[in-house]
């Protein structure tokens, strides 16, 4: 009987990438259970004006602004200041996945690359995940279908016999209620097994890691397993399988 061996299953990351934009200052000067106001300023005149392309708030006889910094800090006063946010995502490089699966005994296969984010925005980050094709593992016209799990997710990874299935799990101190666990269950409590609560990944981006604080400058790091489960009467095409994979990380 000819046994044949899948090669090594790579999911691609895209490199290293660092994004910045603009959102909210660190402090609030109010707040209510709803709301909260960044700023305040006690000025002479200004307020608001508007055409049909572009809107203007203007403020008359504030006092101290500028920009000012040194070695270590920037600082920009004045209520008109644009106020800045830093965030920056970190990555490891392609993922391999190991060990080769046999053709005719079937397996599984495992890898991971794990991120770190740091942001100074008030409101936090969120960190997604989606694939660029659909299923995400694939191979000329062979596919291994995206994991489909019976609930939100699934807390152990299941494949049957005549079932391939590629998915993923995060871990860390971030990753949103779905993922997290009660050491049987997912979506419950606020555990996080190793290798507990699986999905499948999908070309809309998906929220796995969220913080609704600044965390800089420590930031916060999480990561992703992913896993090739192959039944043993699949009868899946042997060769290298690809998913290309991204991680986004944007402030809130």
């Amino acid at each position: 009987m000819r046994e044949f061996f899948f090669t090594s299953l790579t999911a691609l990351f895209f490199t290293p990438l660092f994004i910045f934009g603009f959102g909210n200052a660190a402090a609030q000067v109010m707040q209510s259970t709803n709301y909260r106001i960044q700023s305040d300023s006690v000025n002479l005149g200004g307020g608001f004006s508007s055409s049909t392309n572009y809107s203007l708030e203007s403020t008359g006889g504030e006092v101290g602004t500028g920009d000012l910094s040194s070695a270590s800090y920037q600082l920009k006063a004045g209520y008109q200041q644009m106020q800045e946010v830093f965030i920056s995502l970190s990555a490891g490089g392609a993922v391999t996945l190991s060990p080769s699966i046999a053709g005719i005994t079937g397996g599984t296969s495992n890898g991971s690359t794990t991120v770190t984010v740091i942001t100074d925005s008030p409101s936090g980050y969120e960190l997604t995940i989606q694939s660029s094709q659909s299923p995400a593992m694939q191979k000329g016209v062979d596919t291994i279908l995206d994991y489909v799990p019976s609930g939100v997710t699934d807390f152990t990874f299941t494949t049957g016999a005549t079932n391939s299935h590629f998915g993923y799990s995060p871990s860390g101190i971030d990753i949103v209620q779905r993922f997290k666990d009660n050491g049987a269950s997912c979506n419950v409590s606020s555990g996080d097994t190793l290798l507990a609560c699986w999905d499948g990944l999908s070309t809309s981006p998906v929220t796995i890691a969220q913080d609704p604080t600044s965390n800089h400058p420590q930031g916060a790091t999480t990561t992703v397993y992913f896993r090739v489960g192959v039944g043993g009467s699949v009868g899946q095409a042997p060769g290298t399988y690809t998913a290309t994979t991204t991680l986004t990380a944007l402030p809130l």
